[in-house]
């Protein structure tokens, strides 16, 4: 039986977190929540709803996915696919299935769910999400002939094919350097359409200016980095 880890890094998320979880496919063998500094209840909540909860003091959502990966790499029984999805409830976490079938079905080896226009709720995404999402598929497109349209949170990669990205980002470029290296290292990747609506409360990158910036620089950074080289 294919054995599918969910990774999912929080920060303050307790009105979303078990909602999140409670929604996931019983075909998930653990739920693993990052406990990234929360000021709420965010831990006792995820742990209400069945899942393993982890904490990173670091701040920083790469640095939350990174204590993920070390806790299933120290496990006597390694996953065949590691599933990433946000805890604000952005997403449809039964969608889950659709994420993971081309890896199931088609041996691809890493998908993303992507957020079309036409799947999405008005106002689910501000428009300088839109906008950096675009520019930064673009300049894939442009650079490495990539086929992306989306950085989206929601995302399902084979287990041995993340552990050799040696994943490095500790913020906000963990997306996209994620996606940069499966292209250079010629995986195989798909996109699934999936749907998505407003979080639920404010979003730590894109609901500040500061965050916004950070996160597009950041971004941009390893696009040009792995552009040069």
């Amino acid at each position: 039986m294919t054995q599918i880890k969910v990774i999912i890094p929080a920060f303050n998320e307790a009105d979303s977190i078990g909602k999140v979880i409670h929604e996931l496919p019983k075909s998930v063998s653990e739920v693993i929540v990052v406990n990234n500094n929360s000021t709420d209840n965010t831990v006792g909540n995820a742990q209400d709803a069945g899942a393993t909860v982890l904490t990173e003091e670091r701040k920083g959502y790469g640095y939350a996915c990174l204590r993920g990966l070390d806790y299933v790499a120290e496990q006597s029984k390694q996953p065949d696919i590691i599933v990433f999805i946000d805890g604000d409830y952005s997403d449809y976490p039964e969608e889950l299935n659709k994420v993971v079938a081309p890896i199931l079905e088609d041996d691809i080896d890493f998908v993303v769910g992507a957020r079309r226009k036409s799947l999405r709720e008005e106002g689910s995404m501000t428009p300088q999400q839109v906008f950096g999402n675009w520019l930064a598929t673009f300049l894939m497109r442009l650079f490495f002939r990539a086929n992306f349209t989306d950085l989206g949170p929601f995302r399902a990669i084979k287990y041995e094919k993340l552990k050799e990205l040696e994943m490095q980002d500790k913020t906000y470029g963990w997306t996209v350097e994620m996606q940069l290296k499966v292209l250079r290292k010629k995986m195989t990747y798909t996109e699934v359409p999936v749907r998505y609506k407003k979080r639920i409360g404010v979003s730590k990158v894109s609901g500040t200016v500061k965050g916004s910036i950070f996160a597009g620089v950041k971004i941009l950074g390893w696009i040009f980095k792995y552009s040069i080289k």
